[in-house]
């Protein structure tokens, strides 16, 4: 079929399908195919993931993964399925079944590794910014990259979902992450890495549904500059970089009113001016699914597992005033949530085995900010800047999913216990061919944070060259979090005992027991930085420079302990030529040098807690060494930079869980000695804005390795990360044949990331507990090895999006109209990141697929978007 869809109520019937947990439908069809979902890190089953078949004759059967992450679907025997998965805290992921073999008498069974997001390993990241004196973001070569004006609309305003981090993802440096995953690597940095300013604000967690898209629409920003070099000792808090928002400003003299309409989402923009003097101004965002699900409830039953369409609602007001030449007041505030809710309750039977399934889901996320600030110029050459602020986030998850599930036993288990008697564990004996689990599990979490920041700065120009700036920063937090869990641990350690009336002998088991976990975190934070730097530029600025020192410290605060970091010393240093100027073709070249050190925190610190054994001084802030090269050539309304960069990471924190055999719980053991290694070329072509055509294309070559020495599995070793690509390649091409036309084409291309070696499958007997430890049954599940490698790649990814944007201005030039059409993911079906098969843990039979999820979509989407400027 095809997969333009040439109604706007069929592109609506597939949106709430590209976020998270929609339907689960059940239809017979040819064959059976079952999907194990997975955490592609440990290898551990995920419970009540939503999988979602698109396209075809059973598009639209959604359903909930079981306690094994399983989930069965009825499709067609001769074609592909593609399909999507959901989990809360992970990567929405795009599977695609192949057609089944010929002459093919089984059923298949495929495995899907999701990646955490948002905070949950949340995944990471790796970028930098570079501070302005009162002002707009800039490019800098060596320091930043700045996206602003017609590109920040042209890339962001696209798709349905509206977002800035669209653009940023375009930008050399950054990695490919699919369609929605707005938390990319920078230059080989963690996902997580990343740190959002607004306006000079610090944003806890800058992203809607855990991740997928940032908050950061593109009508509230102005410009949005991404520093992933040595960037001025301004700014901290990160290590691999800093994303600056600088937030629209109102109109100080005139009326100005946007309303945007798409596929989607509706947007409202309303600026007043004040006496010449600045201005207020109020926008609004919000997306519209709920009426369309609600439509499909009376059409379809199984419409009603939704009990809470996927939504985003945000709104924002800004206001700024000048009451002297010399003084002007700025405010700044955010409002926004997200959330989802399903309900599944399904029987099911397959593989000879029988389980009913009982599922229910709610997810909820708030978070705002209020910021404010007095911009003071003294004198003709000095600058004051104070601001202060504050901002919340708080998240609500309930999860339950109850089921009974009866599998039956191999031969191959049933001869373990011929003819023997069980000694351990007693009173249990082999007499059925099959056996019964009864598993109930649930999740109930509230975390809430609260911060408030102050920070002034101080510019002042001393003359012949040079630039004096410092300023002090304070950012205090408050973490809550109420969590009571029950799940299923399984661990190893055990065995079983026989005697076969000569001899008394083993074998090798693990154990399964229900685990519940609670947990009340009340704790502080209070960091407190502060900067100085010197600048110099040359006469004509032939030559210029800036060195700078800034000072980082930590101290956090418990229930019951007190923990703080040794201060961070981070001197940076850049040195800047412009070798030539308006010499022949070219009208400039100029060369970059830099050094410097960077320090940050971990997001999950947050949780540190006084059994977790960190010493009062043994608390480490990540840091970070790097240096930098580069060149940029500006020539025929062309921009040519090319970077190479070499970063050391070291101290950085990270956190293993170990199950302690002897009490059967799970231990959090936080280390801070991890390291990392990281180097890379960057290369950008840029096309100046022009009538006809503009554009960039940029390639970045990335090598990254890290290891973790105190861990016990294979990253004690150096290893390449999981979010690690060599290559990646974007293209944006904006063609303009009329004023009112233009057409914006992006391309992307990602080498494959890394995958992992399996081995071969075999079973094992499971000792299953109760919550008393008492025994309950034994039963046999299936498991194989996995192994790090340095060179297995998955596929290469392939992205290409257009957009049509037509255009008609009112005859005084006041109003402008634009209406566009857009095609996303229109290479959806060229997916090749494809990784190991897995199998089915109670069949040990091994699927024809793969293993890992690819984040993309698995069909082109089609966007309608509508804007009225006054």
């Amino acid at each position: 079929m095809p997969y333009i869809f040439l109604r706007i109520r069929h592109i609506l019937r597939f949106m709430p399908f590209i976020l998270f947990f929609i339907l689960a439908v059940h239809s017979l069809y040819a064959r059976d195919i079952t999907i194990i979902v997975e955490d592609i890190e440990l290898d551990m089953p995920l419970e009540g993931a939503i999988v979602r078949v698109e396209g075809g004759a059973s598009g639209g059967a959604e359903k909930a993964t079981d306690e094994d992450g399983k989930a069965v679907f009825a499709v067609p025997d001769n074609r592909q399925v593609r399909l999507q998965i959901a989990y809360p805290g992970y990567e929405n992921a795009i599977f695609i079944a192949p057609p089944a073999a010929p002459n093919a008498t089984e059923d298949a069974t495929f495995t899907v590794g999701l990646r955490l997001s948002g905070g949950a390993d949340l995944e990471n990241r790796e970028l930098v910014i570079e501070a302005q004196r009162p002002g707009a973001s800039e490019t800098k070569t060596g320091r930043s990259v700045a996206i602003s004006g017609d590109d920040l609309a042209r890339t962001a305003e696209i798709g349905v979902i509206e977002d800035v981090m669209t653009s940023i993802k375009l930008l050399p440096g950054v990695g490919y992450t699919g369609m929605f995953n707005a938390m990319p690597s920078i230059r080989g940095g963690e996902p997580g890495d990343l740190t959002a300013v607004f306006d000079g604000f610090y944003i806890e967690n800058p992203y809607h549904w855990g991740g997928g898209v940032s908050i950061f629409d593109p009508r509230m920003v102005q410009s949005a500059q991404l520093s992933h070099g040595v960037f001025s000792a301004r700014y901290g808090h990160t290590i691999s970089g800093l994303l600056e928002i600088t937030g629209r400003k109102p109109e100080p003299f005139d009326v100005e009113l946007e309303l945007g309409l798409s596929s989607s989402a509706a947007n409202l923009n309303v600026s007043y001016p004040l006496f010449g003097k600045g201005g207020v101004m109020i926008m609004g965002k919000a997306t519209y699914w709920d009426p369309f699900v609600s439509l499909a409830k009376l059409a379809v039953d199984e419409v009603n597992y939704i009990k809470i369409a996927p939504y985003i609602r945000s709104a924002g007001f800004g206001a700024n005033y000048r009451f002297t030449q010399n003084l002007e007041w700025t405010m700044f505030g955010f409002i926004g949530g997200d959330g989802v809710g399903a309900f599944y309750n399904n029987p099911l039977e397959y593989d000879g085995m029988a389980m009913h399934t009982n599922f229910d889901f709610e997810w909820f996320n708030l978070q705002g900010f209020l910021i404010t600030g007095l911009i003071f110029n003294p004198k003709p050459d000095m600058a004051l800047k104070a601001s202060f602020g504050g901002g919340f986030l708080r998240t609500n998850l309930h999860g339950f999913i109850d089921y009974d599930l009866t599998a039956p036993y191999s031969d191959d288990f049933l001869d373990l216990f011929e003819n023997k008697t069980i000694l351990y564990p007693s009173g249990v004996s082999i007499t059925d061919k099959t056996y019964t689990v009864d598993t109930t599990m649930f999740a109930d979490m509230v975390d809430t944070t609260a911060n408030y920041q102050a920070r002034t700065d101080y510019d002042w120009d001393v003359g012949k060259g040079f630039l004096f700036a410092a300023g002090v920063q304070g950012l205090y937090a408050r973490y809550a979090l109420e969590e009571h869990d029950q799940a299923v641990l399984e661990t190893s350690g055990a065995f079983l005992t026989f005697n076969d009336g000569t001899t008394v002998s083993t074998y090798p088991a693990y154990y399964n027991m229900p685990y519940t976990y609670n947990n009340s975190i009340a704790n502080q934070s209070l960091t407190t930085s502060a900067y100085s730097l010197l600048e110099y530029a040359s006469p004509k600025k032939r030559f210029g420079g800036e060195l700078g020192f800034r000072l980082d410290h930590l101290l956090f605060i418990g229930k019951d302990f007190t923990l703080q970091t040794l201060p961070s010393l981070n001197p940076r240093l850049n040195l800047d030529w412009h070798i030539a100027r308006n010499a022949g073709v070219f009208d400039s070249i100029t060369a970059t040098i830099g050094s410097g050190l960077f320090s940050s925190i971990t997001d999950n610190i947050s949780s540190i807690q006084s059994e977790d054994g960190v010493d009062a001084l043994g608390l480490k802030q990540n840091r970070s060494w790097t240096s930098i090269a580069g060149i940029k050539l500006d020539f025929l309304g062309f921009s040519v930079n090319v970077e190479g960069y070499y970063k050391y990471v070291f101290d950085r924190a990270y956190s293993t869980l170990v199950t302690d055999s002897a009490s059967q719980t799970i231990v959090i053991e936080r280390k801070f000695d991890g390291e990392g290694r990281i180097w890379g070329v960057d290369f950008m072509l840029q096309k100046a804005n022009s009538r006809y055509w503009d554009g960039w294309i940029s390639y970045s070559f990335n090598w990254a390795r890290y290891r973790n020495p105190s861990s016990s599995t294979y990253t004690a070793d150096w290893f390449y990360p999981e979010f690690h690509r060599f290559h990646n390649l974007n293209l944006v091409l904006n063609i303009k044949p009329l004023r009112s036309f233009t057409i914006t084409t992006r391309f992307g291309f990602a080498s494959g990331a890394p995958k992992t070696v399996v081995g071969g499958i075999s079973w094992y007997p499971v000792i299953v507990l109760d919550e008393n430890k008492m025994l309950v049954d034994i039963i046999q599940k299936y498991k194989r090895e996995n192994f790090y490698s340095d060179t297995e790649r998955d596929g290469f990814a392939l992205t290409w999006d257009v957009k049509a944007s037509f255009f008609a201005y009112s005859r005084p030039g006041r109003g402008q109209i634009e209406v566009y059409i857009a095609i996303e993911n229109i290479l959806a079906t060229l997916e090749t990141r494809r990784r190991n098969t897995s199998f089915n843990s109670y069949t040990g039979k091994e699927d024809q697929g793969s293993n890992a999820a690819s984040y993309q979509l698995p069909i082109p989407m089609l966007s309608i978007g509508f804007r009225w400027t006054y």
